[in-house]
C-alpha cells in the first residue's frame, strides 16, 4: 500500500481541462521515418466485436478512440501521406454474427485485409485457424490460451495480445497476496465468474498449483453466473461457505459491481476481499459500482484489487497519458468513455501504425504488404507504445504481454490529495441526470514485474 497516495489525480473532464488549456502536445511515440510516400492511399483499421451486448460498457470507447485516432492523423497529413480510415461492425457478442462479419470482411476486402483488430477472447478462439489460413494478423488487448497458443497451449498463432494472459494475471495476483499477509491472512481464493474463455481463465489446475506453492489456496469449484444475471447471492454465498475470504472474478462492467454489491448485502464487504483481471479496474466498474454503497457511504467496489499492465489516466506525469487525455478532451468525450478501452485503443493504433511504416519501408509499397510481412514485423519489434503506455515485445513465440502490476480501485477526495473516506470528503461531479457521481481512481500498488508463465504447466 506504500504507493496509495503517490499518483492520485482527478479523472474525467476535470483532469483534462488543464492539459487542454495548453498548446496541443506532440505525438509521444518515436515512430520510424517514412521511406515511402503513401499520398493518395488509405490504411484501413479493420475491427469488429460486441458493441451492444455484455461487453458494450468496455468496447464502445474503442470506436470513439479509433475515430479520434483517424481524425488526428488525417488532420496532420496522414501516416506517410496515407489517410487512415476505420471499417467496423457490431456483432453483439454473438458467435454467428462474428463469423458472418469475418466472412463479409474477407469477401469484401480480399487481399487488402491483412490486419484485423478483435475485442474478445471468444472471437479469437473462433477465428484462430481461419486467421492463420487466410494469413491475417490480428491484435487484441487480451486473449485466451487457446486463441493465442492453440489447444495445446504451445502453438503460437496469428493473434497477438498486448495484455498478459488472464491465467498469468491471476498468478501475479497470487504473488501479491502471498507478499501481503497483513492484508490477506490465511488466503483462500474462490472464483465467482462468468462462463466462457474469458470468464474461466485462471481456473486451470496449473494456476491453483502455482498459487498453492506460494501458500495461497484456490477453491477447486468456480461459481458461475451469466452477464445477464441480477441476483448472484447463491454463488457468492457458496464461495464463502467453501472457505473463500477472497473472491476473484473474470468479469467486467456489471459483473464486479454485482459481486461487490452482493458482499455489501451480506454485510461481508470488509471480511471478503474482491479482486480480478485488468478489466475490473475499468471506469465502467467504478461507475456501475455506485449503485450499492458500503456502510461508510462509499461505492461497493471501493477497495477492489485488480491487474494494471499499462499506465492509467491518473499517471499524468506520463507523456502518453497527457497526450491521450488532451485528445480525449479536445474531442469532447464523456466520462463513460474515459476507460481502459479508449486508452488502450490509442496504444493499439500506435502499434498498428508503426507496424505498417516498418513493413512498407521493407517491401517498398503499401500494395505489396501481406499479412505474412506484417506478422514478421510484429515478431521482430520491441516497442514502447505511445512512449511508455505499455511495452510490446513478441519475440521467441510469445503472443501475450509479460509485465503486470497490481492496483486498487478507490474514489477521490474533494481536495484531490488522496482517497475519500466517505461521502463527506468525496469529490462529486454531476452525472448529467441531476445526481452526482463519485470519481473513481485506480491506484497502482506495485511496480511492473514479469508475470509467471503458467500456460505450459
Amino acid at each position: 500500500m506504500k504507493k496509495l497516495f503517490a499518483i492520485l489525480a482527478l479523472l474525467f473532464v476535470v483532469s483534462a481541462l488543464p492539459i487542454l488549456a495548453q498548446d496541443m502536445l506532440d505525438y509521444p511515440s518515436d515512430l520510424s521515418e517514412c521511406e515511402v510516400d503513401l499520398t493518395g492511399q488509405t490504411i484501413n483499421l479493420f475491427h469488429f466485436g460486441d458493441l451492444s451486448g455484455p461487453y458494450a460498457f468496455i468496447t464502445q470507447p474503442i470506436v470513439a478512440a479509433l475515430t479520434d485516432v483517424v481524425s488526428y492523423w488525417n488532420g496532420r497529413g496522414g501516416v506517410c501521406g496515407a489517410e487512415l480510415a476505420q471499417v467496423y461492425e457490431d456483432t453483439g457478442g454473438n458467435r454467428e454474427a462474428a463469423q458472418s462479419a469475418y466472412d463479409r470482411f474477407t469477401s469484401n476486402y480480399g487481399d487488402a485485409l491483412d490486419l484485423l483488430i478483435l475485442y474478445s477472447s471468444d472471437d479469437g478462439e473462433l477465428l484462430r485457424e481461419q486467421l492463420a489460413e487466410d494469413e491475417i494478423v490480428s491484435i487484441i488487448s487480451a486473449g485466451s490460451i487457446e486463441s493465442l497458443y492453440g489447444e495445446d497451449g504451445q502453438t503460437p498463432g496469428w493473434l497477438f495480445a498486448n495484455n498478459p494472459l488472464y491465467i498469468n494475471q491471476f498468478g501475479s495476483f497470487c504473488q501479491f497476496v502471498a507478499a501481503s499477509p497483513e492484508v490477506f491472512p490465511d488466503p483462500v481464493i474462490g472464483f465467482v465468474t462468468w462462463p466462457g474463455a474469458f470468464g474461466m481463465a485462471g481456473t486451470e489446475p496449473a494456476a491453483a498449483a502455482f498459487c498453492a506453492s506460494l501458500g495461497v489456496e484456490v477453491l477447486a469449484e468456480p461459481q458461475i453466473f451469466l452477464p445477464t444475471d441480477t441476483d448472484i447471492l447463491t454463488q457468492v454465498q457458496n464461495a464463502i461457505d467453501a472457505g473463500a475470504n477472497i473472491i476473484y472474478t473474470n468479469s467486467l462492467a456489471t459483473g464486479p459491481a454485482l459481486i461487490a454489491g452482493t458482499l455489501v448485502d451480506l454485510g461481508m464487504e470488509e471480511e471478503i476481499k474482491l479482486a480480478g483481471v485488468n478489466w475490473v479496474m475499468d471506469t465502467s466498474v467504478g461507475i456501475l459500482g455506485q449503485r450499492v454503497r458500503k456502510p461508510n457511504g462509499l461505492p461497493a467496489v471501493d477497495g477492489m484489487f485488480g491487474s494494471m499492465p499499462f499506465l492509467w489516466w491518473t499517471e499524468t506525469s506520463s507523456p502518453a497519458v497527457q497526450f491521450v487525455t488532451q485528445q480525449f478532451a479536445a474531442n469532447e468525450r464523456g466520462p463513460a468513455e474515459q476507460n481502459i478501452a479508449y486508452l488502450l485503443s490509442w496504444g493499439l493504433a500506435d502499434s498498428v501504425i508503426e507496424t505498417y511504416i516498418r513493413t512498407v519501408n521493407t517491401v517498398g509499397s503499401l500494395d505489396a504488404v501481406t499479412g505474412a510481412d506484417l506478422k514478421a514485423t510484429v515478431e521482430s519489434m520491441e516497442l514502447s507504445i505511445l512512449g511508455g503506455l505499455f511495452q510490446q515485445k513478441f519475440d521467441e513465440g510469445m503472443r501475450d504481454g509479460t509485465q503486470n502490476r497490481i492496483a486498487v480501485m478507490k474514489y477521490a477526495n474533494n481536495t484531490m490529495s488522496g482517497p475519500a473516506t466517505g461521502p463527506d470528503d468525496a469529490l462529486l461531479i454531476p452525472d448529467g441526470s441531476g445526481g452526482q457521481l463519485f470519481v473513481p481512481i485506480v491506484v497502482p500498488l506495485t511496480d511492473f514485474m514479469p508475470v509467471p508463465q503458467l500456460r505450459g504447466q
